[in-house]
């Protein structure tokens, strides 16, 4: 049979069964947006021929990453909030109200090409202006599940002191709904498929009953997820509590949210039942292992989420607050605080950080049926690394093999040679593709520097970057 595409003699990691899938000397033979076959060498080629055959020698395939939590459109205020208390309302707000459409749409193009030369073939983004930003993944090939972020809290929200009620204005929240409406009939399924779309209620602090009530039933219309903060800090349990007596997920329960329509984003301040309780409701869980550590110097309940049965992947979330948006970043830290946590080296395997950021993620996301792992049918999204770089070498097979656990504790992602996205390379032998990298970067840099110049006045005067850069720390 002629397909379009052949990748011999790789170390293949299909990620089908309950481990990696490994094979040794395998191959991959796509046809048009489809894996047609996996299989040792030997077998692809006595059965596949092809016009273009890629030697894949001292490389290893695998399923591109999913980043199941991704606010792109922030990335243009990368590292502006690190190492203080109140991180949003201190470190964030004051540059996010300059931020114009326009600035997001050019941040967000910046972390789509840093995840993608990580290895990131699928994002789960979750941000404003998402009827603008959906046209990045356009541009660069990416495949990309959208939603837009729906609240009802004003841009100066970070004017409202620690601790007060936020308001919230209903003519916002219909106008942000009517976007993530938009979104979804303009978008889902477009693209051959590479774009879906989302419901995306900012949390349950963010917004009203009413239109939390009213998001839930277009789930249901739309038959889509609810992707969501919950429990994702004090400050919201703390909203919760101040407006109507309950913690988030005793309230998101009691109004029907904990089903398998939602993507719980964080945990961040559940308690171990509250975990158990999410978990059993057929509900996933979004990790964000990077970005809660620096933010709230937290590990998530993931391993009590785990062990309950529940479904979870990792994400990467943003960039004021992670400062990378790369899933081996993820997949390293989730794995290492866990151990610590636990004081255990053997729990959190290496295997299983990979598994929540491919198969995993995509059951999580609803996208395991095109997804996730290398499967004769499924979408023909995947990576090949080099294992010739310094931190994938020596590669060794016996008695003991070193592939995956070098991945997730040494890999960078610079390893990543080549992305394919639905049967199509995107970045080739280190290259875009599609997009001109240096202009991407020079465009964000200009936005950057107007946010910047205009939130000079905006900083609170006892904040504690303030006197970092004064005793130059900064």
């Amino acid at each position: 049979m002629k397909v379009d595409i052949i990748i011999k003699n790789a170390f293949v990691m299909t990620m089908e069964g309950t481990g990696v899938g490994f094979i040794d000397n395998g191959a991959v033979a796509i046809k048009g947006n489809r894996i047609i076959a996996v299989d040792n060498t030997d077998g692809i080629l006595g059965n596949y021929s092809s016009e273009e055959i890629i030697d894949g020698k001292n490389k290893l395939v695998m399923p591109g990453l999913i980043d199941a939590h991704i606010h792109t459109g922030i990335g243009i205020l990368r590292g502006v909030s690190q190492d203080i208390h109140n991180w949003m309302q201190e470190g964030l707000w004051p540059f996010m109200k300059h931020v114009m459409p326009e600035d997001s749409v050019n941040g967000s193009m910046l972390n789509i090409i840093e995840g993608i030369k990580a290895g990131t073939t699928t994002f789960c983004d979750y941000d404003g202006n998402m009827t603008e930003i959906v046209n990045n993944y356009v541009k660069v090939g990416a495949r990309a599940r959208v939603a837009e972020l729906v609240n009802e809290i004003p841009d100066d929200i970070g004017d409202v002191p620690v601790g007060e009620l936020y308001p919230f204005y209903s003519e916002i929240g219909n106008r942000k709904l009517q976007n993530n409406i938009k979104l979804i009939e303009d978008w889902h399924e477009t693209e051959n498929g590479r774009i879906t779309c989302m419901l995306g209620p900012h949390g349950p602090d963010m917004m009203s009953l009413e239109l939390m009530q009213e998001m839930k039933a277009l789930a249901e219309k739309y038959d889509t997820k609810l992707h969501m903060h919950v429990a994702q800090g004090n400050r919201e349990i703390d909203q919760m509590l101040k407006r109507y007596g309950k913690r988030s997920i005793p309230f998101l329960e009691d109004i029907g949210y904990l089903n398998e329509r939602l993507l719980a984003v964080h945990l961040t301040e559940a308690t171990t039942e509250e975990t158990e309780k999410v978990a059993k409701s057929g509900a996933a869980m979004i990790n964000c292992s990077g970005s809660i550590g620096i933010i709230d110097g937290i590990v998530p309940p993931i391993m009590e989420f785990l062990e309950a049965g529940g479904t979870a992947a990792l994400g990467s979330d943003q960039a004021p607050g992670n400062n990378c948006n790369n899933m081996f970043n993820e997949m390293k830290f989730v794995s290492i605080l866990n151990k610590v946590k636990r004081k255990d080296p053997s729990i959190f395997p290496a295997h299983l950080a990979v598994r929540l950021a491919t198969i995993e993620a995509a059951k999580a996301i609803g996208l395991d049926h095109e997804i996730g792992s290398l499967r004769e049918g499924k979408k023909a999204d995947l990576l090949i690394i080099d294992l010739q770089e310094p931190s994938m070498s020596p590669v060794i097979t016996l008695p003991i093999r070193n592939i995956v656990p070098n991945l997730v504790y040494s890999a960078k992602g610079n390893e990543v040679e080549s992305v394919m996205v639905d049967g199509k390379f995107i970045y080739y032998k280190k290259k875009f593709l599609t997009v001109d990298e240096k202009e991407v970067l020079t465009t964000a840099q200009e936005a950057a520097n107007r946010i910047s110049s205009k939130a000079q006045g905006e900083i609170f005067p006892n904040s504690p970057l303030l006197e970092r850069m004064k005793k130059g720390e900064l």
